[in-house]
């Protein structure tokens, strides 16, 4: 049986200038600056500097108010100049620079791929022909921690098959052990016990070193789960002979091309939009300079209105350029009204923000933290929670206490004993105070975490400990112990 019914539905649709206005709010400083440098780029009748702007605006209305045969705003296409189509750069990178930097470009670091670093090692090694497009073969096979993965015998077939090369195991390992001798040390290795014993291997051979090494030999798997009354009686050693071959052990790195990870790196400028000072017991808020540069429309434009304007003769040729001129002019004014709209939204939320935990940036303490979600300071300054999260996620504040992201600002809560709502950053901090003055050669479990935590007025669960406990990046007890 067919069945016919009406459905209404209610939708909205954001205008071009409200999308562009909202991705003008999302750039931090530095992106703002390269959106804005573009704009004056694409748009000749937008300048920078002081002039006469409001003149120059009033002027240019007072010319389509009056003039007859002014082109219509519905014949103006905003999308040609407002285009979504591309991505620019800005949108694709991270980038934040300290206040007052001139510096404009992102700065590079000039650097050497680690496999690039290896081969050039390599030159300086004789081989012959086979033996060296094995090397180089497994130069390709170490990962970006410094490993090889995978198994010889797969790269003995990978050998045979890719590079018409056939060897056998024992080869394969004569060329390993020569590329493990190059610099960092432990590169190549096939595991972490093997990077650890390269690494000693490679020191001078004090008795703390040797110790070291027949641990790692003898007793990885033991020393590994800190079963460090096990290696004492298995080793026959002292407490204080353990303590110094672990001391030795936590000096190596367990991820050896870690530092040469990637081609080349950014180098990133973390720098503030905001900045919140404390003057006679009293949060002052400033924004960034560089959120607020002076824009104004050209008056060479203006000019041209103004000579179209009293033409005696109009041709169609002076239509399309004055239309072309209008488009432009009303690019320029809706890009500083923009700006203006841009620097009110991003001084609201932060001051909502900074209100909302006045306590917390007058005394430092991220014991009071008061729970905020993006909700609160949208309900507070009657925007949306999407622009407040563009705010947010992407803006820096320079506080007494450190540079930092505002979303870490941001938390949930819970009640404590007393009902009252606690942020949970509160009680990660307390949780790691807590753990920082426990007993190291008992350290704490998450029951006994937990425990505590309900003593001090905060009854959560051992498994919420242990998820605060690893958003913390504090590993289980048992790999905390110490001797």
């Amino acid at each position: 049986m067919l069945k016919q019914h009406l459905q209404f539905k209610l939708s909205q649709k954001l205008s071009p200038q409200q999308i562009q206005l909202m991705k003008l709010i999302q750039l931090p400083t530095q992106a703002f600056e390269q959106r804005l440098k573009q704009e004056l780029e694409e748009n000749p009748a937008l300048e920078t500097g002081k002039d006469e702007a409001d003149s120059i605006e009033d002027e240019y209305d007072d010319l389509y108010d009056n003039d007859t045969e002014k082109i219509e705003a519905e014949d103006i296409n905003i999308d040609e100049y407002l285009s979504d189509d591309e991505v620019p750069d800005y949108r694709t990178q991270a980038n934040n620079y300290s206040a007052d930097d001139d510096e404009k470009s992102i700065p590079y670091a000039a650097g050497t791929s680690f496999h690039q670093y290896l081969m050039t090692q390599l030159n300086t090694v004789y081989l012959d022909d086979q033996d060296w497009s094995i090397a180089e073969f497994l130069i390709g096979s170490v990962d970006e921690s410094g490993y090889i993965r995978r198994p010889i015998a797969d790269i003995m077939d990978d050998l045979a098959f890719t590079q018409n090369i056939f060897t056998e195991e024992k080869d394969i390992l004569k060329v390993l052990n020569l590329v493990q001798d190059l610099d960092p040390p432990g590169v190549a290795a096939r595991s972490l016990e093997e990077c650890l014993i390269i690494q000693l291997s490679r020191k001078e051979q004090t008795p703390e070193i040797e110790l070291a090494s027949l641990i790692l030999e003898k007793s990885f798997d033991q020393f590994t789960k800190k079963h460090y009354k096990k290696l004492i009686q298995k080793h026959n050693i002292t407490e204080e002979e353990l303590k110094g071959a672990i001391s030795e052990i936590e000096k190596l790195n367990p991820k050896p091309g870690g530092s040469y990870a990637g081609n080349t790196r950014i180098i990133e400028h973390i720098v503030p939009d905001f900045s919140i000072k404390i003057a006679d017991g009293e949060l002052e808020l400033t924004l960034n300079g560089r959120n607020a540069p002076e824009l104004h429309v050209s008056r060479q434009y203006n000019n041209m209105l103004e000579g179209y304007k009293n033409s005696k003769t109009k041709s169609q040729s002076q239509k399309d350029t004055v239309f072309f001129i209008k488009q432009k002019l009303d690019a320029a004014k809706w890009f500083i009204d923009a700006i203006k709209q841009r620097q009110q939204t991003l001084f609201i939320t932060m001051s909502a923000i900074m209100n909302y935990q006045e306590e917390y940036f007058l005394t430092g303490d991220e014991r009071k933290l008061r729970p905020m979600i993006l909700k609160d300071i949208a309900d507070t300054i009657g925007m949306d929670v999407s622009t407040v999260s563009r705010v947010a996620n992407s803006k820096y504040v320079d506080t007494p206490y450190g540079t930092k992201l505002i979303k870490e600002y941001f938390s949930e809560s819970m009640k404590n004993e007393q009902g009252e709502d606690v942020s949970t950053k509160e009680i990660k901090k307390i949780l790691e105070t807590v753990i920082g003055e426990e007993e190291k050669r008992k350290p704490l479990t998450d029951d006994k975490l937990a425990a505590i935590l309900k003593e001090k007025g905060y009854p959560i669960a051992r498994r919420t400990v242990a998820k605060y406990r690893e958003q913390l990046n504090i590993p289980v007890a048992r790999l905390r112990k110490q001797i």
